[in-house]
C-alpha cells in the first residue's frame, strides 16, 4: 500500500539534496532523495455513527480532523458514507 494521507491526499515526493560545497556541486551533486509523508495509523471514534474508524492519515490530516470534526472531515474525504 502506498503512503498516502486519506484526508489531505499527500504523497511522498522526490527532492534534490543541497550541497554547501557549491564549487564542487557541479562535479559532485547530492542526487535525488524521496521525502516521505508523516503517516499515522489512527483509530477515530465517530459519535454520529457510534463506531470506530481506522484511517491512515498525515499529521496535518489529524489537525484537520480536530478542527472540523471527525464525521464532517471523513465524509468529505469519502471514507464514510
Amino acid at each position: 500500500m502506498a503512503k498516502e494521507c486519506a484526508i489531505t491526499g499527500k504523497k511522498s515526493r522526490v527532492g534534490g539534496q543541497y550541497s554547501n560545497r557549491t564549487r564542487a556541486t557541479q562535479f559532485n551533486p547530492g542526487g535525488k532523495k524521496r521525502r516521505q509523508v508523516n503517516i499515522q495509523k489512527k483509530t477515530i471514534f465517530v459519535p454520529e455513527m457510534n463506531k470506530n474508524v481506522t484511517v491512515n492519515v498525515s499529521t496535518k490530516g489529524i489537525k484537520t480532523i480536530n478542527k472540523n470534526g471527525a464525521y464532517k472531515t471523513l465524509k468529505k474525504a469519502g471514507i464514510i458514507k
